[in-house]
């Protein structure tokens, strides 16, 4: 699936991932390929990556918002 990390300054990444993770308000969950579309926000944390090529990728956020739609993931992070 392909997953984008946006701040209000640049774009943190872009990429085809496995699953990711992530520091939800309500808890911490995953996303794998072909999720069911869902918004959540997120809490201060770590959001973790598996790429396709299955290296682990970690971004330390302090917040946001994060969107799953037709196989594409896009965090809206603080």
């Amino acid at each position: 699936m392909k997953l984008e990390i946006i701040t209000p300054d640049k774009k943190l990444y872009e990429g085809e991932v496995r699953s990711a993770s992530f520091p939800g308000s309500e808890g911490s969950f995953g996303v794998l390929d072909n999720h069911a579309p869902m918004i959540a926000t997120l809490r201060k944390g770590a959001v973790e990556l598996t790429e396709s090529n299955n290296n682990k990728v970690q971004f330390n956020v302090n917040g946001g918002v994060v969107e799953v739609l037709k196989n594409k993931v896009i965090v809206l992070a603080e």
